[in-house]
């Protein structure tokens, strides 16, 4: 299947493409318009990008249609690969990107939320939490004036979870519904009844500090039962609300 490289784009399009900001959009876009498409391996290899499809989220997000497709690693194995899809679709009024957050506005957030990540509530410092779209930004965009109500405080980890979840939501792939959005986990953490529309319940806990013993216990009492911990934990509450 034939790529499409810049001397088959239009000039005004290709203005458009040379226009984003956003430097990881930016380094996709330029090696599409160059080479046809990008590869999740150039992504990592070539560019250091440990999670490749962040940075084609990154393209989506600022209005650029990408199209998913398979091929072969240098290695042999099957990875994926993205390339334009069809540039009449380019969102124009999604092409400023996103906005850029006042650190007093982070700070506020991060006092609201005690310094902890909304999804897992673990304790970190500030600079270890990102500011996140309660509604993923590829479905809600960007209000023209930013409230706290609409972002919270996660964690490295947990923002990766819930971009590989969201990205293969129906939701994110079809309807795009707000609504169904803030019923989910990712986005509504402490009041859900879904995540990414699957009938799915979740709990993370964390020990810290003296707690870590009582979590030592139980990997010792699960390991003697040969049973990984999650499993061993469930029957205990489970017995426990049996008033075993």
């Amino acid at each position: 299947m034939s790529n499409t490289k810049s001397k088959s784009i239009p000039k005004e399009i290709l203005r458009v493409l040379k226009s984003i900001k956003n430097k990881r959009a930016r380094i996709v876009i330029e090696h599409i318009i160059k080479h046809g498409n990008i590869t999740t391996e150039d992504l990592e290899k070539k560019y250091g990008y440990n999670h490749p499809p962040r940075a084609a989220r990154d393209v989506r997000e600022a209005g650029i249609p990408l199209e998913t497709f398979s091929v072969k690693s240098s290695g042999g194995r099957t990875i994926a690969a993205y390339r334009f899809g069809d540039l009449s679709k380019v969102r124009k009024g999604k092409l400023k990107g996103r906005k850029v957050f006042p650190r007093k506005f982070k700070q506020g957030l991060y006092e609201e939320a005690e310094g902890r990540c909304a999804i897992c509530n673990g304790e970190f410092e500030s600079r270890y939490l990102q500011i996140d779209h309660k509604v993923p930004y590829g479905i809600a965009g960007e209000n023209e004036t930013i409230d706290t109500k609409d972002y919270m405080l996660v964690c490295g980890s947990c923002n990766r979870a819930k971009s590989w979840s969201c990205e293969h939501c129906a939701n994110w792939l079809s309807d795009k519904s707000l609504a169904i959005c803030m019923k989910c986990y990712w986005g509504n953490p402490r009041n859900y009844t879904h995540i990414a529309l699957q009938e799915i319940r979740r709990l993370d806990i964390i020990w810290e500090g003296e707690e870590v013993e009582v979590y030592e216990r139980l990997k010792k009492m699960a390991q003697e039962m040969d049973v990984e911990i999650p499993s061993y934990v469930k029957e205990l509450i489970g017995k426990h609300l049996e008033g075993d």
